[in-house]
């Protein structure tokens, strides 16, 4: 059976989903997600992190900020309920 080609170019989820049902290939459920971006003060920042995982929230990357590269940016996610 041919794979479903998930790393091409320019393919949605759904797209590639539809493809692979086509082909016989079991898809499972997609996973969804909500997201979050949190300024992070320095001097809290473990604080913060530790409050948003508690309900849930999995840091994915730490930005400077658009305005000011001091100023850091926590982008977080979590499965959507």
């Amino acid at each position: 059976m041919e794979p479903a080609h998930i790393g091409e170019p320019n393919q949605s989820p759904l797209g590639l989903r539809t493809r692979a049902r086509r082909r016989g290939i079991t898809v499972g459920p997609m996973t969804k997600w909500e997201y979050a971006t949190v300024p992070l003060l320095v001097h809290a920042t473990k604080q913060i992190l530790d409050t948003w995982g508690e309900d849930g929230w999995e840091l994915v990357q730490v930005v400077p900020g658009p305005n000011n590269p001091e100023q850091l940016v926590a982008y977080l996610k979590r499965e959507k309920s």
